[in-house]
């Protein structure tokens, strides 16, 4: 264990939850933004994928120049974070739904510098055992996403200008602590760059692709989940209880998202240490794909019902966020590890873009009751997939692979 890893492990933590409060900020104040800028329903979903669009196009760009690589991570993040932070406020200039979505795909571009940039330097922190590390990371930028949804709570926060701010605040936050408190790690790791020409490679190496397949299904229902159980939790505590506060939403939406995903992915990281990366992902993906199914049951009825089960769907459906990089790290040659990364990266962040557009598409046919249903397609799919995954991790263990 590297002396000061766990320091340096809150502070990335830290930093993260603050950096990471950008990527719903304007989502969870689209009715405000749906008046200032004319927004059309269709423009409105777009606003919470542009985020996702950015942070591909962001992704590709840093990983194919190798940014982290030619130059101190350290600073990297912390650059991204602050033009985050810029990016974020200046929605409080434009009037116009183009630009608004255009500063929203730029927010994506420079999160791409902030959370994968994270996992490299944790990973010069902890270049062994990092499974509970990576598990306390992802909790922070679970916790992080889940912010803006804390922040309307209070009424001053009413004022849709000032959630924008104080989650730009939290983003400049984020760089000064990663700039001028988090110390560089004593070691670094090799370059693993990224290189078009060894996706090749990636996609013939079967295990790498049982890995991928299982983080695709995964994402299919994870950021669609995370845009869209505030809107059903809203609809549905309506149905039950028309005077419901707004607040106790929006505190149902934290407590869903942030602190039930949080505590999810800790367990997670601590379980798959112990029962095998392959056996908790399909544990979690199998819980999230029957909260997918179970969840529309509850619409209109007992709130603490409906709460509890997306209580539920929040803590598994993050859980295993992890140890899909992680897996594929493992059985993917040291040559292209960066290349086999970001290619699952990409194409998981890709088809968020499709499932966040669909939920709407399906929920004015089906209803909010049923509408979820679609979404455990992904996590049952991705369940097969690390079934099959599990020979090969059995194979790691006994040193055959």
């Amino acid at each position: 264990m590297i002396p000061g890893s766990w320091r340096a492990l809150v502070w990335i933590g830290l930093a993260e939850i603050c950096a990471l409060s950008l990527w719903f900020s304007a989502s969870v104040i689209a009715p405000e933004l749906r008046q200032v800028w004319n927004l059309s329903s269709n423009l409105e979903v777009w606003l919470s994928t542009s985020v996702p669009i950015g942070f591909v196009i962001g992704a590709l760009f840093s990983s194919y120049f190798g940014i982290a690589d030619r130059f101190n991570p350290r600073k990297v993040l912390s650059v991204s974070a602050f033009l985050g932070a810029l990016f974020n406020v200046a929605l409080i200039l434009v009037d116009q739904a183009f630009l608004g979505i255009l500063l929203r795909i730029l927010t994506g571009v420079a999160l791409a510098g902030v959370y994968p940039t994270a996992i490299k330097i944790l990973s010069q922190w902890f270049p062994k055992k990092r499974g509970l590390a990576i598990g306390i990371l992802i909790a922070a930028l679970t916790l992080g996403s889940s912010l803006p949804h804390f922040i309307v709570i209070f009424p001053s926060s009413l004022n849709w200008q000032l959630v924008i701010i104080c989650s730009s605040v939290l983003a400049l936050l984020a760089a000064i602590i990663v700039n001028w408190i988090l110390e560089d790690a004593p070691v670094t790791t090799k370059k693993l760059p990224f290189s078009f020409k060894l996706i090749k490679r990636v996609v013939k190496n079967k295990p790498v692709m049982l890995a991928n397949y299982g983080y695709f299904g995964h994402m299919w229902e994870l950021y669609a989940m995370w845009t869209w159980i505030p809107i059903f939790l809203t609809s549905s505590f309506t149905s039950y209880s028309p005077g419901i506060s707004p607040w106790f939403v929006a505190l149902s939406s934290f407590i869903t998202i942030g602190i039930a995903g949080g505590i999810g992915c800790v367990i997670g990281g601590i379980v798959s240490d112990k029962i095998g990366r392959a056996n908790l992902t399909i544990i979690s993906m199998s819980i999230s794909a029957i909260c997918c199914i179970l969840i529309g049951f509850t619409y209109g009825q007992y709130i603490w019902i409906t709460l509890t089960l997306s209580i539920i769907w929040g803590m598994s459906v993050i859980s295993d966020s992890a140890q899909f990089s992680a897996a594929v790290s493992e059985v993917a040659e040291v040559e292209y590890v960066g290349t086999a990364l970001t290619f699952q990266m990409c194409i998981g962040f890709l088809i968020t873009i499709f499932s966040i557009n669909l939920i709407p598409f399906i929920e004015s046919f089906v209803g909010w009751e049923w509408v979820f249903v679609c979404l455990a397609v992904g996590p049952i799919l991705g369940t097969v997939s690390m079934i099959q995954y599990k020979r090969h991790e059995f194979n790691i263990v006994k040193g055959e692979v």
